[in-house]
């Protein structure tokens, strides 16, 4: 019946936009120098707290390519001597739901409790945090498992289109490092690498710490002090380098015996908190984020039929996040694709988009954004991010706004200027034989 009714709470936890217009975030830093962002909402029972490290997969190596990954999903199996299924329970037992993230930027973790449960809740989210143990035995397992999907991974073209693809676009940057690292790097790793990897980038002066519910702004920074005092006490992590631009254009094609033909196309695009975002984000929608509205599935499946999907996207990080356009086709299309690929873009570039495509590319961001925001774990992702890239405390109030102050001869000047497709990195598995 507990867990019937805990349940039932957390269904209820949606919340609507009007209740947070005007999202009044609160900022401080910890005495352990954790930057913290907290959001009071007493609507409901529940506390939602996320903490987020600069410890992705950007912070490998080629040498330890895999540690970044394992050193976080190890953090969940063990920890201040209990075993993954003590740990699982103990969440488990009083309704808490705990979770994480991995990207190339960021590991972190989660955690959802009622108010009423949040004492024991949170003592054993900061076990995870504070006193991961990396058992020997349990990380022998894991390699093996990884390994495992490492091998069946280089058999999927999805898998092996990816790769090359962040390769051709970072080279020898960080980011070109796979997030599931290399079979032979994983295989090398030891306990004290996982252990020594914790202590460099898991600190309280790198921790980014966010908070949304029912709790006092006095509870929160309770709660904030002790999550951040028990960790590492070292030095901040240092920024990434930047990313280089790509000077020439670089075509990879790959042999594959699957039927369909896997394609990306793109270049390194922008960092978070770039002038550029929002142009390039409402006009992206229209090139090929929009879903069936967008130009690239108009011209190349609709008109043509020429693909089974395709779309676009920016994925801003720390440094610039890769610009990709991908698409899968029968391969005997592949090339009749790509080349109506590239001149879709070249003609969006060149020319911009007309006033009807940024009306109702508007119109559907905007009026889609209520359910973006619509629960306090989906506040709690925006606020994180926030944190973790220092972005204004207003951007969540303003996203609406800068949406719509969006112009067409904006989405023309930012594509013009940020957009270099005579450099674009093309990768092709499956290409006809």
């Amino acid at each position: 019946m507990f867990v019937k009714n805990v349940l039932v709470i957390f269904s209820l936890v949606l919340v609507s936009l009007s209740a947070h217009a005007g999202l009044n975030i609160q900022h401080w830093q910890t005495a352990s120098g954790t930057r913290v962002y907290f959001v009071e909402n007493h609507d409901l029972p529940i506390i939602d707290v996320s903490i987020n490290f600069p410890a992705g997969s950007a912070r490998d190596t080629s040498a330890s390519s895999g540690v970044a990954g394992i050193t976080r999903y190890m953090m969940t199996l063990g920890a201040a001597g209990m075993d993954e299924e003590t740990l699982t329970n103990e969440f488990a037992d009083i309704g808490a739901v705990f979770g994480g993230e991995f990207d190339l930027d960021r590991a972190g973790f989660k955690l959802r409790t009622l108010t009423s449960e949040q004492a024991k809740a949170l003592e054993t989210f900061n076990k995870v945090l504070h006193k991961p143990d990396f058992p020997e035995a349990v990380l022998a397992r894991e390699k093996v498992r990884i390994v495992s999907g490492l091998q069946e991974s280089a058999t999927k073209p999805e898998s092996i289109s990816n790769k090359l693809f962040m390769r051709a676009l970072y080279g020898t940057h960080p980011y070109s490092l796979s997030e599931d690292g290399e079979e032979q790097t994983i295989s090398a790793l030891q306990v004290t690498d996982l252990l020594k990897f914790y202590q460099t980038h898991y600190t309280a002066k790198s921790a980014v710490i966010a908070m949304i519910g029912d709790m006092t702004p006095a509870q929160a920074r309770t709660i904030a002090d002790n999550m951040s005092a028990g960790l590492p006490q070292g030095p901040a992590i240092d920024k990434l380098p930047p990313v280089a631009a790509l000077s020439a254009p670089n075509v990879q094609s790959v042999n594959h015996p699957a039927s369909q033909a896997h394609i990306m196309v793109g270049q390194p695009g922008i960092k978070r908190g770039d002038p550029d975002y929002f142009p390039l984000y409402v006009g992206n929608y229209i090139l090929g984020g929009g879903g069936f509205v967008s130009r690239l599935t108009e011209e190349v499946r609709e008109k043509r039929g020429l693909v089974y999907s395709v779309y676009s996207y920016f994925m801003p990080m720390a440094e610039a996040g890769p610009f990709q356009i991908g698409l899968q086709t029968k391969k005997e299309q592949a090339n009749d694709a790509l080349k109506l690929v590239n001149a879709t873009v070249q003609q969006f570039v060149e020319k911009g988009v007309t006033e009807k495509e940024l009306k109702a590319a508007k119109s559907n961001l905007i009026g889609g954004f209520p359910m973006r925001i619509d629960s306090n774990s989906k506040i709690l992702d925006y606020i994180s991010v926030i944190g973790f890239y220092q972005l204004p405390l207003t951007y969540l109030d303003e996203f609406n706004s800068q949406i719509a102050k969006v112009t067409t001869q904006q989405i023309k000047e930012a594509y013009q200027r940020r957009i270099k497709q005579a450099n674009f990195a093309t990768v092709i598995v499956g290409a006809q034989e």
